[in-house]
């Protein structure tokens, strides 16, 4: 029996996206960029909630392609995809002829396709090969990381991508237990950790997952790209643009409250008497602080639960 896509992928946060990017996509020709396609459910609602909205779509996963490709079919010429990781983005909109876009939607982290299939390493409650690679076709694998990387450096991923409190006792179990045997198995993985964990720290969560996080942060690059991502992303909005950030680690979220922070406050010198236009705000924060969805939706979707949103508005040019 098949699946329907909609039965395993629900989109977080969805009327939420769609209530604070509206103002911005409701005129006809409008176009939205989503930057972490996936599996299609946030933008087939967007193109179904917008008749005259156009689609550019962006993901480094080509199985996700493929997928959003059938479940977007529907929607023709209004649909673009591409496959770039999305601090590509810029380039991904002038190649597909726009100049600039009307709204923006990143939701980070690691999409329910690649959870939820096995053979491609990201879960640690299933073996399967130690890969984590969001695109397949490019650059290590987890695999390779802990082959290959020295004592410090695992440490310094785990502590950094983690916050792993027991990092440097992990890295020294994975060096020792490599020189027996490849550590090439998610199974494997989170045998060495288990054992290397002490029984009253097991109590506060399960040992492998600041790890695993840390391992898939570090193959993919994620934080590294999500930081030329954001500046990318605000410098192709139009004046009345909007974007919103889904991130689900403390890592992640940190970055693009700094970016947005940034992006929305006066450059006026201190001590002058008026703000003079250029050193207005070039964008205005939408929602205070990072917004959580609500417990009706953490009960009804889990993995919504660590969400945090951020949202804002382009409100002038650079030297306007």
């Amino acid at each position: 029996m098949t699946m329907d896509i909609r039965d395993i992928h629900t989109p977080v946060m969805l009327e939420r996206c769609i209530e604070l990017l509206a103002p911005a996509l409701e005129s006809e020709g409008a176009v939205f960029v989503d930057a972490t396609l996936g599996m299609g459910g946030h933008s087939e609602a967007f193109l179904t909630r917008f008749p005259g909205l156009r689609l550019i779509g962006l993901d480094r996963d080509q199985d996700a392609l493929r997928i959003a490709g059938e479940r977007l079919a529907p929607f023709g010429d209004r649909v673009t995809l591409v496959h770039t990781v999305y601090d590509g983005i810029a380039e991904a909109v002038r190649g597909a002829g726009v100049d600039r876009v009307d709204g923006i939607l990143f939701d980070l982290g690691v999409s329910s396709l690649q959870l939820d299939v096995a053979d491609r390493g990201f879960a640690y409650s299933q073996d399967a090969p130690l890969d984590m690679r969001m695109d397949q076709t490019t650059g290590p694998t987890a695999a390779d990381v802990l082959a290959t990387y020295g004592e410090g450096d695992l440490r310094r991923i785990f502590e950094r991508y983690g916050e792993e409190k027991l990092a440097g006792r992990y890295a020294r179990a994975i060096i020792a237990a490599r020189a027996e045997e490849p550590v090439d198995r998610s199974g494997r993985l989170v045998e060495i950790l288990i054992a290397a964990t002490p029984y009253s720290a097991q109590r506060s969560g399960h040992p492998a997952k600041r790890v695993f996080q840390a391992l898939r942060i570090e193959v993919n690059r994620e934080l590294s790209v999500l930081e030329h991502a954001i500046p990318a992303a605000l410098g192709t909005l139009r004046v009345g643009g909007r974007i919103v950030v889904l991130a689900y680690q403390s890592l992640e979220d940190r970055l693009v409250k700094r970016e947005f922070a940034q992006a929305s406050a006066s450059t006026a010198p201190k001590g002058l008497p008026v703000e003079l236009p250029e050193h207005a705000p070039r964008f205005r924060l939408l929602v205070k602080g990072a917004e959580l969805a609500t417990d009706e939706e953490r009960e009804r979707n889990p993995r919504a639960t660590p969400v945090r949103l951020r949202a804002a508005e382009r409100l002038r040019e650079e030297n306007a």
